[in-house]
């Protein structure tokens, strides 16, 4: 735990110690204030409810973005800068290599997703909304984002290079996000199948709506479990050889 901890605080710190991690969290927030003021606020009068599930279904959108522009240079960019090859060679296990640096894009992706919190709070200038309806959204808006990360992160450890690395991480979301269409065009079982698979529809909406479900929190801690220990046995076996 203590190697996991040390490469958390080394992977968070190093966001806030490049203009990649500065540039990634300004234009999140500044997408989400232009399209929360232009789509969720808009001109008629609304709701205040409507107005905070809008607005988690427009962070939704950059949240995910956000995830794969975080993660695409966890490991790809050790390895395309040289520096993977002293992680590898340190003693240093590959499931406390992916911990540390999932954790550590969590961390930043956590502060990221919370500085948006002002936007929720000026719906009670004109409006009341529950306080449990925000957290229950941005419960939501964390889990997805939890299993954006664990996509990218996968992603990440194939790639040889950034750019690489966010053209497959982008690819397997889409995949996942296109579940609910697959659903709507397929037959029973597999109908059911793909609605479940479906990363957004059916796990998310709930939350945007206030409703803490259970079976997304475990849909996507399945995914986040998934996709890290497929990047763990991606690191082990490239040590083997």
């Amino acid at each position: 735990m203590k190697t996991v901890s040390l490469l958390v605080r080394r992977e968070l710190r190093s966001y806030f110690d490049t203009s990649w991690g500065w540039t990634i969290l300004s234009m999140v927030l500044l997408i989400d204030g232009l399209m929360f003021n232009a789509f969720a606020l808009g001109k008629r009068e609304r709701y205040s409810a409507e107005v905070l599930s809008d607005f988690f279904y427009l962070a939704a959108g950059t949240t995910m973005i956000a995830g794969i522009l975080i993660t695409m240079r966890l490991i790809a960019e050790e390895r395309q800068t040289g520096t993977f090859v002293l992680l590898q060679t340190a003693p240093i296990r590959p499931v406390e290599i992916i911990m540390g640096k999932f954790f550590g894009a969590f961390g930043f992706l956590s502060i990221l997703t919370l500085l948006s919190a002002y936007m929720p709070a000026l719906i009670f200038v004109h409006g009341k909304v529950s306080i449990g309806q925000i957290l229950v959204g941005y419960a939501g808006l964390l889990s997805l984002g939890a299993a954006t990360l664990a996509v990218g992160t996968y992603a990440s450890a194939l790639a040889k290079n950034q750019l690489l690395a966010a053209v497959i991480g982008c690819g397997m979301l889409v995949v996942l996000l296109l579940g609910w269409l697959m659903g709507q065009v397929t037959h029973e079982p597999l109908s059911s199948f793909f609605s479940y698979t479906a990363i957004f529809d059916r796990h998310f909406q709930p939350f945007m709506k206030g409703r803490f479900n259970t079976e997304s929190l475990f849909f996507y801690a399945s995914l986040c479990f998934g996709f890290l220990l497929m990047a763990t046995r991606t690191l082990q076996l490239r040590r083997l050889k």
